[in-house]
């Protein structure tokens, strides 16, 4: 079986799709999360007789065909793995909201968004509860006075929990996906104290969470707590104002435990390992220095992970990481397109999920235009300047293909442009790569000896100045630009025209670019919501020529800010409350927002929209929302399309899935 120009193509290829086999795989996972319904037991069966046909078919085929039939195996697999994955993190969810005595045990200790300590709790015990999630999630308000619960400990509290929200609007972010996928099946807050009830080991994250203490005894201040979050992944130290000023001037990646900082210390300890075992002659002429030395290397970042609480993005850059060390093992080229695609192939098959992630596609963005463009140095034969000028050069290359490659990621699920990150990460990354992390790595090789302040003193000397650089940056005037949230077919197409340009072979990999143009122009020509009701009916959002007007100017602030970013426009509720019109109008009805218990006796004429977080009488005259639809459809958003007004529901667009609770 032969097609001509297909057969030709990929003959043409046929040393280089390697790296496409992550891209198929992806390509199945995304189309399990856009499926309205969980694929039932027949299909599966169906799609792994496939994934089985078209690998076997892939290995035993010529090079004609077996590139197709590894493209459709690699697809359903995709497909099969999500669906594994979906049922392995099932659990129970909340059903109801829940006031009460709660008991658990101390799993991780962070900080929410409104800068409260926020904890993370299993072996979970409540009042009156049946099914009682696996994990829950609480925030911690109120000034109790007393210091925040630590890893294995036993605590009870009295406080408030309900089911995961659903996305703010028809197609925002999921929070239940993304909560059934870390088994938690509440969150919640309480204002009363935390009693502690049994003193745990707390095992790897109490040690984390006694070295980030000790860590920030010896560097105080907000070096220190940069430093513990570096080191150990506890950010609980890091205040809003600094995590701030480190996202406007594109600075954030420095702060969470991802490729880079695991890169440097590979590389930092490679380097040393290497270089000592140089140093003793009789023994770098007799044993496989670099091999060692890459070994080494591989451990101590399986000792990171394992320290800093083994996040999904700590994961990544391990995996990433690891696999370059190995190559480095077996005589392979380390830093390649291949090592990339193992890596990728690594990760969603161990966690589908991640291909939804900004950290997983911002990562992995940034590492194969790294690697496809510093390649494409290498095998021109093109020197980038005089060798004294390399590794400058090296820096300014690596900073611009990096931002560039994140740069869409980041501005759709952020909202968010930062003008002059360039010049921050020119300041900054070098300066993480020469002085904190070799500093942070001789401070906790000397902390067993008590030896470690003069290590972290260096380290926070890094520090200080990254945190200047980025308070300096992000109080420039236009440091920022926000941009509204894409439509849905932004980010892949413009992803696939990235790969193209990055992967494919030849001239053809500039066709790469038409499809990346397109979704620019698609981007462009974004047009937000005319009219968006919260999930509850406690907020309406109406467009209007000077922007995004709310019916209330407190309340719902998360709502609020999520609609206003979305918009591509400043979070400022209270200036958003004054837009709104004394007699809002829309679709030719008269708006009328009621809340409390005047919705129950509401009256209306046929020209009305009636919206309320209450039930509303039955037979009105006009159009109703109220929180009983609510309830069933979630938060429901309508556009205008030229002529046209398009209803649009978060259930319409998420359908019914195991982490959706369908009434």
């Amino acid at each position: 079986m032969r097609i001509p120009v297909i057969s030709d193509v990929l003959l043409g290829q046929r040393l280089h799709l390697f790296p496409w086999g992550p891209v198929c795989m992806a390509l199945g996972i995304g189309l399990y999360f856009q499926m309205p319904v969980e694929p039932d037991a027949r299909l599966i069966v169906i799609l792994g007789a496939l994934a089985l046909c078209g690998l076997v078919g892939g290995w035993r085929l010529g090079p004609e065909v077996s590139p197709l039939f590894w493209a459709v195996g690699l697809l359903a697999l995709g497909l099969c793995l999500a669906t594994a994955r979906t049922q392995m993190q099932a659990g129970p969810v909340l059903g109801f909201r829940y006031y009460g005595p709660v008991q658990g045990r101390v799993i991780a200790v962070d900080r929410s968004g409104s800068d409260a300590v926020r904890i993370t709790l299993d072996r979970m015990v409540l009042s009156r509860v049946q099914q009682v999630p696996r994990r829950v999630r609480l925030s911690l308000h109120g000034d109790w006075g007393q210091p925040a619960p630590v890893p294995g400990q036993v605590v009870q509290l009295t406080g408030h929990l309900a089911p995961p929200n659903g996305p703010t609007e028809p197609g925002g972010f999921d929070f239940r996906r993304h909560a059934w996928f870390q088994q938690v099946g509440a969150m919640g807050y309480t204002r009363n104290p935390v009693v502690l009830w049994q003193d745990g080991p707390g095992g790897v994250a109490a040690l984390r969470a006694h070295l980030s203490a000790r860590i920030q005894r010896a560097l105080p201040g907000r070096a220190g707590a940069f430093a513990a979050a570096v080191m150990t992944g506890d950010r609980g130290g890091m205040g809003q104002e600094v995590l701030t000023a480190l996202r406007r001037s594109n600075l954030a990646h420095l702060l969470a435990i991802s490729g880079l900082h695991m890169g440097l210390l590979a590389g930092v300890v490679f380097a040393a390992l290497r270089l000592m075992l140089v140093a003793l002659p009789w023994l770098g002429l007799r044993l496989p220095v670099k091999k060692i030395a890459a070994g080494g290397a591989l451990i101590v970042a399986a000792g990171y992970l394992v320290l800093s609480g083994g996040s999904i993005a700590t994961e990544r850059a391990f995996v990433m990481v690891a696999v370059m060390l190995v190559a480095l093992i077996f005589d392979r080229r380390a830093l390649s397109l291949r090592a990339v695609a193992v890596a990728a192939l690594i990760v969603l098959a161990l966690r589908p999920e991640a291909l939804l992630s900004p950290g997983f596609q911002m990562s992995f963005a940034a590492t194969t235009a790294l690697v496809a463009v510093f390649g494409a140095i290498r095998d021109t034969g093109w020197r980038i300047g005089p060798r004294w000028m390399q590794p400058v050069l090296a820096v300014v290359i690596s900073s611009v293909v990096a931002g560039m490659a994140t740069a869409p990621f980041g501005a759709a699920h952020f909202n968010m442009l930062s003008q002059f990150g360039l010049a921050a990460n020119l300041l900054s990354v070098p300066l993480m790569g020469m002085l904190v992390i070799p500093a942070g790595v001789v401070a906790m090789v000397l902390m067993p000896l008590g030896l470690e302040a003069l290590a972290l003193w260096v380290m926070g000397l890094g520090l200080d100045w990254i945190l200047g650089v980025a308070e300096y940056i992000a109080g420039m005037e236009g440091a920022v630009r926000m941009v509204p949230t894409p439509g849905s077919p932004v980010l892949p197409v413009m992803t696939l025209g990235g790969l193209v340009l990055c992967l494919w072979q030849g001239r053809g990999r500039w066709l790469g670019l038409a499809p990346m143009f397109i979704a620019l122009l698609i981007w462009a020509e974004t047009q937000r919501p005319l009219l968006l009701i919260s999930d509850q009916g406690a907020l309406v959002g109406l467009m209007t020529d000077q922007g995004r007007a709310l019916d209330r100017s407190r309340g719902q602030g998360f709502v609020a800010r999520s609609w206003q970013e979305n918009d591509g426009g400043p979070a400022d509720q209270t200036a958003a409350a004054a837009l709104w019109p004394d007699t809002p109008k829309v679709a030719g009805l008269h708006l009328r927002v009621l809340r409390g218990k005047k919705a129950q006796s509401a009256s209306c004429s046929a020209d009305e929209w009636l919206i309320s977080d209450q039930p509303l009488p039955p037979d009105l005259p006009c159009r109703t929302t109220d929180i009983a639809e609510l309830r069933h459809t979630g938060a429901q958003a309508l556009y205008r399309r030229q002529d046209q007004l398009i209803h649009r529901s978060v259930r319409s667009e998420t359908g019914c899935r195991p982490w959706i609770r369908c009434q």
